[in-house]
């Protein structure tokens, strides 16, 4: 046995069976820099624990932290025509929608599914802003009004998560159509008496905010998240002057009285459940009176989901 046996051969050994890192371990906040543990990270619903930045959160985490037990049933969205303008820049429309659909493994920018919340059936959308920079287009236009429809039908109240960019460039005045459609599909809501509440996302913006986005009958906001229509940098560019700091995030908007809340995002599903209970009057929730429903409840009894009797009144506790 010499220093070769006993220590260059453990030496090489344990150079080449040396396990790289997997890169998805951690998270770096853009806020504040720091390192965050992607499960920690994950159970704090992509808000960071060090300073409270919210980062973005897909549809499917959402709906899993907001529906009880994480179960929901999605609803069909007619899907429209592929590409209606043959549109091209420096690449074709149907090859960005592909390029986008792997990246987030969702068929398009806007998710709709119903469930309950706190025992309280409810019907629910949510943008993707990864998907297109959420860009609404004629698909979110048929999510939206897919979703008002279902919410009339069932009696439920409908809860809408926004985050746009604005209105899809590659289909044109299309796109700018679903602006009066969505409108039109809100207003279902309102003739029908049901509640309609929209949470307001980081960043929402262009038409999504002339249209579905400020047209609810409460808006909640996550801290600092961006709400406008052009952003500021136009504007600034536009009148030549300074804005106010923090102009057209959250906490500026709720002192100038657009909204009604800004609610940190482990808050929001006992706020959601607390302003629907009470707009749809009545009794405050009772936790932990019945158990999470089990997986698959909702796509197996859609019949039940219609039943008035069943969705108006508040499940019984002891």
């Amino acid at each position: 046995m010499n220093w070769i046996t006993n220590y260059v051969r453990p030496r090489i050994n344990s150079i080449f069976s040396r396990r790289e890192m997997p890169e998805n371990l951690w998270s770096k906040c853009d806020e504040c820099g720091t390192m965050l543990f992607h499960r920690e990270l994950s159970e704090n619903l992509n808000v960071c624990t060090s300073c409270g930045h919210h980062m973005a959160i897909t549809p499917r985490e959402r709906f899993k932290a907001l529906f009880d037990g994480g179960v929901f049933a999605e609803i069909d969205v007619p899907a429209p025509v592929a590409d209606p303008l043959q549109f091209r820049d420096q690449k074709k429309y149907p090859d960005r929608m592909k390029a986008a659909q792997k990246a987030t493994g969702e068929k398009e920018a806007m998710l709709v599914a119903r469930g309950e919340m706190g025992r309280t059936p409810i019907v629910a959308a949510a943008q993707d802003f990864s998907f297109m920079g959420g860009s609404m287009g004629m698909y979110v236009g048929n999510a939206i009004i897919a979703a008002a429809e279902e919410a009339v039908k069932l009696k439920r109240p409908l809860i809408l998560f926004s985050a746009a960019g604005g209105a899809r460039m590659q289909e044109g005045i299309l796109s700018l159509m679903q602006m009066p459609r969505t409108t039109v599909a809100i207003q279902m809501l309102k003739e029908a008496g049901l509640p309609y509440i929209v949470v307001l996302t980081h960043p929402t913006t262009g038409g999504v905010t002339a249209s579905y986005a400020m047209l609810g009958d409460v808006h909640i906001a996550e801290p600092n998240a961006l709400i406008c229509f052009a952003g500021p940098r136009v504007i600034e560019q536009t009148i030549r002057e300074k804005l106010p700091e923090g102009f057209q995030r959250a906490e500026y908007l709720l002192d100038h009285g657009m909204l009604d809340r800004v609610t940190p995002r482990g808050q929001m599903r006992d706020e959601l459940i607390t302003i629907t209970r009470m707009l749809l009057n009545l009794p405050p929730e009772v936790k932990g009176d019945l158990p999470a429903p089990e997986a698959g409840a909702e796509a197996e009894a859609p019949e039940a989901e219609g039943d008035t009797e069943a969705t108006d009144k508040p499940a019984d506790s002891k």
